[in-house]
């Protein structure tokens, strides 16, 4: 058993949790950058709908609130494998890789599906750096590992990830709680552009480590993508940009 290469022939992606899970070629996209298609994020058995889902807008951006369904993996395969092998994108299917049992049977089952070209492993809020790196040791095997971390994990734990086997980091959404209009405080996922500067500096410490980073995180324009792959971004994600356009 060989593991594939991971190679980004160009510099865009989209971000999990934005495309749905499979591509529309006739959405709005500029897929003549893409290097690849990520999915909404994937559990080994279908998860439901936050019961009271949630996007709040801020200065700057917005906090989303999901609880991130999807119909689990076998029933994704079951729809979308046939469109992911005739897609001329190759597929990175991101998973939620709390569970190291389950996502590494998620992992095994993804290495017989065509056109898969990694696999982009997600996990939840402070979950611990040793949950993460037994992960990594039950998941190596043909497919390429992305480990998606908190900004908090990127230095400290990336280049550990790396040395063990993982083939590149990209940075996850960060986190945060604002208030309803109920009064109830929302945690949720933090997106838009107020995010970027952030995120370049993670970029850029990353990269200095010798880090393979994908960036992510407040990329609104192609000036921003570019500025990231300026200082050392393998490729870079977008996010909430993608329902309305890319400035030029």
């Amino acid at each position: 058993m060989s593991k594939r290469d991971l190679i980004f022939g160009k510099p865009l992606m989209n971000a999990a949790g934005m495309l749905g899970f499979a591509p529309d070629f006739h959405a709005s996209v500029p897929w003549d950058d893409f290097s690849a298609f990520i999915t909404n994020p994937l559990s080994l058995r279908p998860r439901v709908a936050a019961s009271q889902p949630a996007l709040i807008e801020y200065p700057g951006g917005f906090l989303l609130h999901t609880g991130l369904p999807n119909p689990g993996l076998n029933t994704t395969l079951k729809k979308y494998a046939r469109r992911w092998s005739d897609s001329p994108l190759p597929i990175i299917v991101h998973l939620m890789a709390d569970r190291p049992e389950e996502t590494k049977q998620m992992v095994q089952t993804l290495e017989s599906v065509d056109n898969v070209m990694a696999v982009e492993l997600g996990f939840a809020p402070l979950l611990a750096d040793d949950i993460l790196l037994l992960t990594l040791e039950m998941c190596i095997g043909e497919l390429p590992l992305i480990f998606c971390l908190p900004s908090e994990q990127i230095l400290s734990l990336g280049p550990r990830l790396i040395d063990g086997g993982a083939d590149a980091i990209s940075i996850a959404a960060p986190r945060g709680a604002l208030p309803a209009s109920s009064g109830a405080l929302i945690e949720g996922r933090l997106f838009g552009p107020s995010l970027f500067s952030q995120s370049l500096e993670i970029v850029y410490s990353a990269a200095k480590l010798g880090l393979p980073i994908i960036g992510a995180g407040g990329v609104y324009s192609k000036e921003n993508a570019e500025t990231m792959l300026l200082v050392g971004a393998w490729a870079v994600q977008m996010d909430s940009v993608l329902w309305r356009g890319l400035d030029s």
